[in-house]
């Protein structure tokens, strides 16, 4: 058995997005609001480092709000001229694994904007994490995703047929908080608790 957490409303929460914009405007305005609400709420922002895509605008809008943001960019990047200008703080780490790995660290809790092969990694990871209680400080760490139209629908759909094929369990699925709406997502993750049932199905010496 995994060991149970109570609810603990985060203070820290790292957000993977596109470092594009996407298609459609409804993505950078859901980027801004969510930005917006967690500098509202006090919540410092933990991020890529960059100013480019999604990326930006959610680190625009909790700086703009008052709110506090700390980029963590890998080295090739920050070489590149990628660094945001204006952040609270930043810090250069030497690659991809790095980056993960610090974010992770300083995170009490976790969002996925809509984004490209690295935002869905970085979510999976995160989650496999707080699926094996393996975090650095607080092991098991909330992890949810704002569903902007849909966008994490396929990935529900996916999580689901693991589910119905016997390869996790639906308290896994289910602690992955998605939501549309920005302020519920928030609430809900403040309400979060850890799931206290083992990875392993119908294999008893696991």
């Amino acid at each position: 058995m995994t060991p149970s957490e109570s609810p603990f409303a985060p203070s820290v929460i790292a957000v993977f997005c596109g470092s594009n914009h996407g298609q459609s405007p409804i993505y950078a305005e859901a980027a801004a609001s969510l930005g917006r609400a967690m500098a509202v709420r006090g919540i410092t922002l933990v991020y890529g480092g960059t100013h480019l895509g999604l990326m930006g605008v959610v680190a625009d809008a909790v700086l703009e709000s008052g709110g506090e943001v700390v980029g963590v960019i890998h080295r090739r990047l920050h070489e590149r001229g990628h660094l945001h200008a204006g952040l609270t703080r930043h810090e250069i780490v030497p690659d991809l694994r790095a980056r993960k790995a610090r974010m992770a660290e300083l995170a009490d809790a976790f969002i996925a904007l809509p984004g490209g092969l690295g935002t869905l990694e970085e979510l999976f990871e995160a989650a496999t994490l707080t699926q094996l209680s393996d975090h650095v400080g607080r092991p098991a760490k909330a992890c949810g995703a704002l569903n902007v139209a849909g966008f994490f629908d396929p990935m529900q759909m996916m999580l689901d047929r693991a589910v119905d094929q016997g390869f996790m369990k639906a308290a896994h699925r289910d602690m992955i908080v998605v939501e549309p709406s920005t302020e519920t997502l928030l609430d809900r993750l403040s309400d979060w608790s850890a799931p206290t049932v083992s990875k392993w199905i119908n294999q008893p010496a696991a």
